[in-house]
């Protein structure tokens, strides 16, 4: 038997102390400044996606606890909206500065609740900090608006915090995709309750720790965990949550809008995806593989921008897919605390079989299984990452979200075919391209679907840019100042330079009316 390296016996120890010492007590909701139980008293248990045994206990939030929550968000949002911004920028940077004192324990936690290789969770930390930093420099100015001067007047804009705000967060890299959501929220002035997944409650817990330890004025945010057909629907239809914004799935998407509906919330949704990446034969093959591999294996294949459909131009597809294959045949997959592992477990039985569930579905379409197409092990939610070649674009492989490490390719024969491809599904968050011609790059990036398109390149976030998507994979735009149009309304108000001339009505007597003759 093979030995730990002396990281891996680091990270499994910590794991250890973290289980006995945080884990064994359960998780409790955060609401106005308090850890609580769920009114109800009921809970929910919380799996390993290593072995699926029981990871932790956790209170199970329904209407009464959201409603409690949301009244304690309504209540702290009276003195928050009016706390200077450089004020709100002090805290947040406070707040940046224990995660990443904590880092290591944030990633080893994150790495137990999600099965994402600990080598990715490294920089969930990181990231998460810089989420913080970035949106906390901003808050001096976001009320900043706009002058607007018309004859006889003077007009200015200014943006005022929406209100209190429900935040939704997805299971998949849940530590830094709840800063991305909840550190604008909080620049701009709005306060926040925060429902994660059930499937990874920990790290939302471990964020409000944080967040409290670093000053956060109670009520300013609130965790209330639970299940979305309880603790999410109560969230989002809660008169006085004024906006939510949620990163999921489609489906789950359109529910939430109509349950906003009737108390007319404004939503921003990140959903789904099937981005295509599309491989000319002019490319730099060899980058392009990397980015390829690397955007469809890493973090499991559990990330909505992921390259899960590859086009590739007819004259190197074979050669192309088949470095595609030995690649994707040596990664390692196993314990997601061994900085040596590439890919880890599932996060969920049921996201599990539904991942193994398309490589029955892609042989019924005719599709070759170049690489993978099984589980790995006897227990816990491993599977071999997996190559679908021979594949068309009207395939379930090819037009589903499968969320794993899964990737199908199709050959195209010239750019219009490749863009009709690219742009023949319903999702469209982002896409990638490959190509040494400058003006095809151009061209076709400017008539791909997609919110977001990188040119010879894989994801490379830049904090200031809009984040969204088109058709089924959203509604609105995170980054930069894209972020406080959705948690900050616009005020125009407009003086009178005593210029201008008011409109005069019932002037002067007005003439007297004839009384009515008998009979008319």
């Amino acid at each position: 038997m093979t030995q730990p390296s002396p990281e891996h016996a680091a990270n499994r120890q910590l794991a250890d102390q973290l289980r006995a010492e945080r884990l064994s007590k359960g998780i409790q909701h955060f609401i106005g400044g308090e850890w609580v139980d769920a009114v109800s008293g009921q809970t929910f248990e919380a799996n390993s996606p290593v072995d699926n045994a029981p990871l932790v206990t956790v209170a199970r939030g329904d209407e009464r606890d959201i409603d409690r929550a949301a009244q304690a968000a309504h209540d702290a949002f009276q003195e928050w909206r009016l706390l200077p911004g450089k004020e709100r920028r002090a805290v947040l940077h406070r707040i940046a500065d224990l995660i990443e004192k904590r880092s290591q324990e944030i990633a080893v936690l994150e790495s137990l609740d999600t099965g994402q290789a600990i080598r990715f969770m490294k920089s969930a930390a990181a990231r998460g900090a810089e989420n913080f930093r970035f949106f906390a420099d901003r808050a001096p100015a976001a009320q900043d608006g706009q002058s607007l001067p018309a004859p006889g007047f003077v007009n200015y804009s200014i943006r005022q915090p929406i209100g209190p705000v429900g935040v939704i967060t997805p299971w998949n890299t849940p530590f830094m995709l709840s800063t991305w959501k909840i550190a604008p929220a909080l620049a701009a002035g709005c306060t926040v309750v925060h429902k994660p997944a059930e499937w990874s409650p920990v790290s939302a817990t471990l964020l409000a720790e944080i967040m409290d330890e670093a000053g956060l004025p109670k009520g300013v945010h609130n965790l209330v965990h639970g299940f979305g057909e309880d603790a999410g629907k109560s969230l989002t239809e809660h008169p006085l949550i004024k906006a939510v914004a949620f990163v999921g799935e489609t489906t789950t998407g359109s529910h939430i809008m109509r349950q906003g509906a009737d108390t007319l919330k404004r939503v921003h949704f990140e959903l789904g995806g099937k981005n295509a990446v599309v491989v000319f034969d002019d490319a730099d093959l060899d980058k392009a593989l990397d980015a390829v591999v690397f955007m469809i294996y890493s973090l499991n294949g559990e990330r909505c921008t992921s390259s899960s459909r590859v086009l590739i131009q007819e004259g190197i597809y074979d050669e192309f897919t088949a470095r595609i294959a030995e690649r994707a045949g040596n990664i390692r997959v196993g314990d997601p605390l061994d900085p040596a592992t590439e890919v880890g477990p599932l996060v969920h039985p049921r996201h599990f079989e539904k991942v193994c569930s398309y490589f029955e579905k892609a042989r019924e379409e005719g599709a070759t299984i170049a690489v993978g197409g099984e589980k790995v092990g006897d227990t816990g939610n491993f599977v071999r990452p997996t190559l679908f070649t021979g594949a068309r674009n009207d395939m379930q492989i090819a037009q589903e979200e499968i969320f794993g490490p899964v990737l199908t390719a199709i050959p195209f024969k010239d750019e219009a075919e490749a863009l009709q491809l690219a742009n023949g599904v319903r999702y469209g968050l982002a896409g990638y391209l490959w190509t040494s011609d400058v003006t095809r790059a151009h061209r076709f990036a400017q008539g791909m679907e997609a919110g977001m398109i990188w040119v010879n390149s894989e994801n490379v976030r830049h904090l200031p840019t809009p984040f969204g998507g088109v058709k089924d994979s959203g509604i609105g735009r995170d980054g930069g100042d894209y972020s406080f149009e959705f948690y900050m309304e616009t005020k125009n108000i407009a003086v009178s330079l005593g210029t201008h001339k008011t409109a005069q009505l019932g002037v002067g007597k007005a003439p007297a009316i004839a009384p009515k003759e008998a009979g008319e």
